[in-house]
């Protein structure tokens, strides 16, 4: 564990959601509050490291849309929290918190458990049921990890503690599958029909693809309130005129466009996504695992990052997509070929099929910005290998607010997306992620 991480964890104690404000001993060796043996901050992170990277692993190869991997970090996050939170003193359930979720199992009075053994099947059963679409070879795989882990443990406790701790991560793992499924995904809603109109967004070439997630913006949050004054500024009134703010918007994407340096072209496609973890959360993920195994903390700690960094992420993409569908403006693409008049010019790689106000990257980026910054510092400087496996080059960052603004520079690169469009979308996150930070109570 490096110094800065130990340093870190000293001050990991909170009141406020990321702020460190009083200190509390994580590694208590007696009983903890609930009067359950053992605690989580004895235990290493690697079960929830080895979920992660399975998450991962499933987002790769048989993603849901894009939009839904980030809700789908939110819940498997509170699962994984919830798995092991009563092992941790001082610190409390978000039942109650999160919006609508129920009431959740607790743990029996002086009895122990292993909280490994709870996570592991916790995370097994969340993503299993999450991810239903996956391919056999896939949910094979997830059953071996389970196996695997569990073989371990079983040596580790007894027969007893072993499956009381697992029955328990299960039985956590179901009431958040559950609570998901109210969540407004899978309700079902009128066809949508886009607004037509100068400056509105409409189906992009090549693929001329029907809008997104259209109705992602009335999707229940998991914080409530966690919205509230964080809408961007209006976009620029539409305009065909050289001297307005709108011309000029897209003008700059035009002539970025005309430039590009190698390196530009390269971190505009490093931030494409596909092949790769597919948008929606998925590169942040990434990095959040890469993080882990970089610290390599205790489980406790791994925990609670998960479900910080999960839920401020899901409340950022629904802020997004409702701000999207509320404005419609259009994309650089449509503007570019029939008011520039350049009807053969193309962004490096087609254009998502959504509104362009604000970037859906640049949201989640400045989320994750947010919580990561309070979790590890604001200069943590990191290198991204998340793509090494595809040849890219890897990223290199100062620190997080270097990453979420090269992660909205990248879009501009690549043609896809305005200036105002990613800095507009990065603050929005970072403001939902303070607002989570406000609202959500960790700690007792």
């Amino acid at each position: 564990m490096t110094k800065s991480f130990r340093q870190i964890i000293g001050l990991l104690a909170i009141v406020l959601f990321f702020s460190a404000c009083q200190k509390i001993d994580w590694f208590n060796n007696g009983e903890n509050g609930n009067g359950n043996a053992g605690h989580t901050g004895r235990y290493t992170s690697e079960v929830a490291q080895k979920w992660i990277q399975m998450q991962l692993r499933v987002i790769q190869s048989a993603p849901p849309l894009p939009t839904l991997n980030g809700r789908y970090m939110g819940y498997v996050g509170t699962t994984l929290y919830e798995s092991v939170v009563p092992g941790m003193p001082g610190f409390q359930t978000l039942s109650g918190q999160l919006n609508g979720l129920p009431a959740l199992p607790t743990t029996i009075h002086g009895r122990s458990y292993h909280w490994p053994s709870s996570a592991n099947a916790a995370m097994a059963s969340i993503i299993r049921n999450l991810y239903s679409t996956a391919s056999v070879a896939l949910k094979a795989s997830i059953d071996s990890l389970e196996n695997a882990l569990n073989t371990i443990y079983q040596g580790e406790v007894s027969a007893e503690t072993f499956q009381r701790s697992a029955d328990f991560g299960k039985s956590i793992a179901q009431i958040v599958f559950d609570w998901s499924k109210t969540d407004g995904t899978y309700e079902v809603r009128a066809p949508y029909l886009p607004p037509m109109g100068d400056g509105l967004w409409a189906p992009t070439p090549p693929g001329f693809a029907p809008a997104v997630q259209p109705y992602l913006g009335l999707h229940r949050l998991f914080v409530a309130g966690s919205l509230a004054g964080t809408a961007p500024v209006p976009p620029p009134a539409y305009s065909t005129d050289p001297s307005s703010d709108f011309y000029k918007m897209v003008k700059e994407v035009y002539d970025v466009s005309q430039s590009l340096t190698p390196e530009q072209t390269a971190t505009a496609l490093y931030y494409r996504d596909n092949p790769g973890f597919q948008g929606g959360g998925g590169p942040y993920l990434a990095i959040l695992y890469q993080l882990l195994q970089i610290e390599n903390p205790k489980l406790d700690w791994a925990a609670i990052a998960y479900a910080k960094f999960g839920i401020a992420g899901a409340d950022a993409w629904v802020g997004c997509w409702k701000t999207k569908y509320q404005y419609n403006v259009m994309r650089p693409i449509k503007y570019i070929r029939e008011v520039l008049l350049h009807p053969a010019w193309n962004p490096l790689f087609p254009t998502p099929p959504h509104p362009d106000y604000p970037s859906g990257h640049s949201t989640g980026g400045g989320a994750a910005e947010e919580v990561l910054t309070g979790l590890l510092g604001n200069h943590y400087a990191f290198t991204n290998h998340a793509y090494d496996y595809l040849g890219m080059p890897p990223q290199s960052y100062s620190s997080f607010a270097d990453m979420a603004m090269q992660i909205g520079r990248s879009r501009v690169f690549a043609g896809i997306h305005y200036t105002l469009s990613c800095e507009q979308g990065r603050l929005q996150g970072k403001l939902i992620a303070r607002n989570v930070e406000k609202l959500l109570k960790f700690h007792k």
